[in-house]
């Protein structure tokens, strides 16, 4: 499914892909919106998305579906944890925990 965003320049649409992430159990994702695997082993799943670069981590993960036309990708496995790696967050504070612990 497509979305279109409003106010694009000079009236034009512009069509925006959805990114979704579907967990079931904590052993089951499904993950619509992938452009490119970059990376993957048992531990560590590396995709980048329709809103950015995101990290899988976990132990014994493997890919279970894979469609590079769709942009659909299903890992299977222990999950620890889902982190969008964003350039932004460098640049900004650290929140409480990173200020307290300098």
């Amino acid at each position: 499914m497509e979305h279109y965003e409003y106010g694009t320049p000079m009236g034009r649409d512009r069509k925006v892909k959805e990114h979704n992430i579907t967990m079931r159990g904590r052993k089951h994702l499904d993950i619509t919106g992938v452009k490119q695997v970059e990376s993957f082993d048992n531990e560590e799943f590396l995709l980048e998305t329709e809103l950015g670069f995101l990290a899988i981590r976990g132990s014994n993960l493997h890919m279970k579906n894979l469609d590079v036309d769709q942009g659909i990708v299903s890992i299977e496995g222990k999950i620890y944890d889902l982190v969008y790696l964003d350039q932004q967050q460098n640049d900004k504070s650290k929140g409480f925990f990173g200020k307290l612990f300098k």
